[in-house]
């Protein structure tokens, strides 16, 4: 659970990140932060800060939780 939500907001903010540095440059038009370049530079911390989330949750195992059998008592068994 931990890991998918690691990935969906890392996924989230880049997208959001790479939005507001197309509408900052005036590449996508239509908002008011068309042309405005302090939109850019959010969209480039937006993306700055995806990519550790991202890494994290790729990297991120999820945990198997099995039930191993405990362990003999020493002086006892095989």
């Amino acid at each position: 659970m931990k890991r998918a939500s690691l990935i969906l907001l890392g996924v989230a903010l880049l997208s959001t990140g790479v939005v507001w540095i197309f509408q900052g440059v005036g590449v996508l038009k239509g908002s008011f932060m068309t042309g405005q370049q302090f939109w850019a530079w959010m969209g480039a911390l937006a993306v700055l800060f995806s990519l550790p989330l991202l890494v994290r949750g790729w990297r991120t195992r999820g945990r198997r939780t099995t039930k191993a059998s405990p362990d003999p008592a020493p002086g006892h068994g095989a």
